[in-house]
This record gives C-alpha cells, sequence and structure tokens, in this order.
C-alpha cells in the first residue's frame, strides 16, 4: 500500500497528555496536564443545568452563537482596550488549541516561516509544520540561577530575534503569558517584536489564555494594543483557564475583519462549530464583574506562593512564575539524560505526574521538568508531602 502522509513523520503523540495516562497507571497526583481539580463557577454550572432541559441542542451559527459573541465582545472590549466588532472581528474554536491551528492557516501557506519562541506549548510547531510552514526557533535564555527573590526572567536576544525576522517569516507566535515558563512579557520586549513585525511585515499570532492569571507586580499587556498591532495580529485565547472549564472547548480568535472573513472559512471546514449548549451556558462568566478577576489572581497568587514555599523548604530549585500557572523543577542534582524516564519514574516512586521539560524547548535542555498548581491547596500539600521523598527516591545513581 501507499506510504501515507509525511507530514506529522517527525511528532509523537502529545508528550503532556502521554504524562496524564502515565500518572494514572501510577496512581499519581496529576500535575502534568494542566486542569483544575476544583469546579467551575456556580453560575455558569446552575446554567448549564438549564440548558440541559431547555436546549439549545442544535448547531449555532458557525463562527459563533450571536449572543455568545457580543457578551465575548463586550468583556474582552473592556480588557483589550479598544471596541470589538462581534460580527465582524470574532471567530469561536473548539478551544484555543483550534484557534491556533486556525490562525496559522489563515495565515501562513506552504513554505513560509514562522518564529516560535522556545521553550514553547508543544502543539506550535506541530501547527507550523501541518500547515506546510517551517518554524524558526528563538530561545528565550534563562538567568544563571533558575529561581531567586526576583524571579528568572526568561528574555530573547535582540541579535537573535531579528536573525529570525531577516528570514522574512510570515508570521511570530506570542505566548504571554507563557507556557511552560510562566514569563510575563514587558513592555519593551513587546514593543521590540511590534518594531520587527512592522519592519518586516509580519503578522503576530498571539496565545492569551493566561490573561487574567498575572501575578503582582506584573502585567499582562495585550499585543494587538500596541500602536500599529491590531492590523496584523490574530489574538488567540479561550476560556478554558479563566473559568475552569477546560473540557468545554471554548476558544476564539479576535482580529481585523479581513483576516476574521478568511479564518471563518478555514474554522468551517476544521470543526464546523463549538458546542451550541456550551456557548449559552458561559455567558454569566462572560458579564462576571472585576471581583472575580481579582479573586482569581489572588486565590492563584496563594496556590503559587504556598507551592514555592514548600519546595523551598524541601530544597527544590525551580523557577519563580511570573504568569499562568506552571512551575519547573531543575532536577540536575540527578544526572538524568532522560528526562521523559525520569518523570515516568517519578510517577512511579513519589506518585507525583510531572512534564519533562525537553517536550517543551527547541534546544537539548532535559534538567527540566514541568508542574501545574491549578489544583486545590490540599492537593498542593499533598504533592509536597510527595515530593518531600524525591531526593531519597530519585537519588543519582
Amino acid at each position: 500500500m501507499k506510504a501515507l502522509s509525511g507530514r506529522t513523520a517527525g511528532f509523537t503523540d502529545s508528550v503532556i497528555r502521554r504524562m496524564t495516562r502515565i500518572s494514572a497507571k501510577y496512581g499519581a497526583l496529576n500535575l502534568s496536564q494542566g486542569f483544575p481539580d476544583f469546579d467551575p463557577p456556580g453560575a455558569i454550572t446552575q446554567r448549564l443545568a438549564e440548558i440541559a432541559a431547555t436546549g439549545p441542542h442544535q448547531y449555532a451559527l458557525t463562527w459563533g452563537a450571536q449572543n455568545f459573541r457580543e457578551a465575548l465582545a463586550r468583556k474582552q472590549s473592556r480588557y483589550m482596550g479598544r471596541p470589538i466588532d462581534p460580527d465582524r472581528e470574532i471567530v469561536t474554536t473548539c478551544g484555543s488549541t483550534e484557534a491556533m491551528m486556525a490562525a496559522m492557516m489563515t495565515v501562513a501557506n506552504p513554505g513560509d516561516k514562522v518564529v516560535v519562541f522556545s521553550p514553547f506549548y508543544e502543539n506550535y510547531g506541530a501547527d507550523a509544520v501541518l500547515s506546510g510552514a517551517e518554524p524558526l526557533y528563538v530561545p528565550l535564555h534563562p538567568p544563571s540561577g533558575i529561581h531567586g527573590p526576583a524571579g528568572p526572567e526568561f528574555s530573547f536576544r535582540l541579535g537573535e530575534l531579528e536573525a529570525a525576522f531577516k528570514q522574512k517569516p510570515k508570521a511570530l507566535i506570542l505566548c504571554n503569558p507563557s507556557n511552560p515558563c510562566g514569563k510575563v512579557f514587558r513592555k519593551e520586549e513587546l514593543e521590540i517584536i511590534a518594531d520587527f513585525a512592522e519592519k518586516y511585515d509580519c503578522y503576530v499570532i498571539t496565545d492569551e489564555v493566561y490573561e487574567h492569571i498575572v501575578y503582582e507586580p506584573h502585567r499582562h499587556i495585550y499585543f494587538s494594543s500596541l500602536p500599529g498591532m491590531a492590523e496584523r495580529t490574530l489574538s488567540c485565547s479561550s476560556l478554558s483557564k479563566t473559568y475552569s472549564i477546560t473540557g468545554w472547548r471554548l476558544g476564539y480568535i479576535i482580529a481585523p475583519e479581513r483576516i476574521i472573513d478568511v479564518a471563518k472559512k478555514v474554522h468551517d471546514f476544521l470543526t464546523v462549530g463549538a458546542a451550541a449548549p456550551l456557548m449559552e451556558a458561559v455567558i454569566p462568566a462572560l458579564e462576571f464583574g472585576e471581583d472575580y478577576y481579582d479573586t482569581l489572581k489572588r486565590e492563584y497568587t496563594e496556590r503559587r506562593d504556598l507551592l514555592m514555599r514548600g519546595l523551598d523548604g524541601l530544597g527544590i530549585a525551580h523557577t519563580h512564575p511570573e504568569g499562568a500557572y506552571y512551575i519547573m523543577l531543575d532536577i540536575s542534582e540527578y544526572g538524568c539524560e532522560n528526562d521523559l524516564r525520569f518523570c515516568e519514574e517519578l510517577a512511579a516512586k513519589t506518585g507525583i505526574g510531572a512534564v519533562p521539560g525537553s517536550s517543551f524547548f527547541r534546544e537539548k535542555v532535559n534538567h527540566l521538568i514541568r508542574l501545574h498548581f491549578a489544583k486545590k491547596i490540599e492537593t498542593l500539600n499533598e504533592a509536597l508531602n510527595r515530593l518531600e521523598g524525591m531526593k531519597a527516591a530519585m537519588k543519582k545513581n
């Protein structure tokens, strides 16, 4: 028989999702795949129960139910600092995963180049390849010490970034706040990217799913809010993290009308549309006031600080997240060259599920593993209890 498509020849299965299966195999606390173990806001679960009886249960408009898009436009206009047209500037997608894929296929032709910062969420390289594009990786360099009172600042080097832009990429992917390293891009960094995007005529595809999970004193700046950038930015996000509904798969692209007209067609032929009952049920969340987002930030700050204090007490080196809900542990002392094997042994021996850092880096990095802390306080305390035995269980042979 003829060979199958070669475009996925360099892919493995998702390492993140694989670690969820490994966690289940060993009965480990799953701190690998980033989903909460607590319930979404009661306002939307109650609304979902009502919709189970009343509907809608059939297809919504392909690019998103009208009332959902209107509610989303009101909410995002408030935070992004400009009026957003719900009919001309929004496509609703099946999660931010589809939003990023649809954005990539909207922008990139086969043979185009796309800049990706490393470390990166594992889908980005795959999105480029599936679009027929070539990823150009630009490293975000950690500081010499992995953690400290000021925290790490994974930063790009100007020369390396411009060298990538000189290859005339069609787009740059910007994850801010960043998964996996928890970096929040500073205004001056975003302005450098914006200057290059203008100079080299490049689109910017943003992944901003952690837009409301940012720790003091850091601030999230929407890339499209920078001067001249709204016209060349495809702002991708989802409701998964903000409202603890990762299984609902509700995402979106916000962009100018000429871009959205193309994204609508790509989305239509990828998935037809997002789930109508879930779009209806989440509308109350889109109408929450500022107190909800203040509480969200406060509760995630509490989780982050609890985990960092506990790791410090155990003598486990780690990053200092500025945003998102991930932390990376430095496992250099164990001398393990295969961080995937290390994570499987960690699940088996200590009951903690983690993701090997090598799945996020283009560079040869195998001394970092990622945990997430979107968990109840009691879950995180139990995780620290289990990590107490990490040094003995995983000691270098």
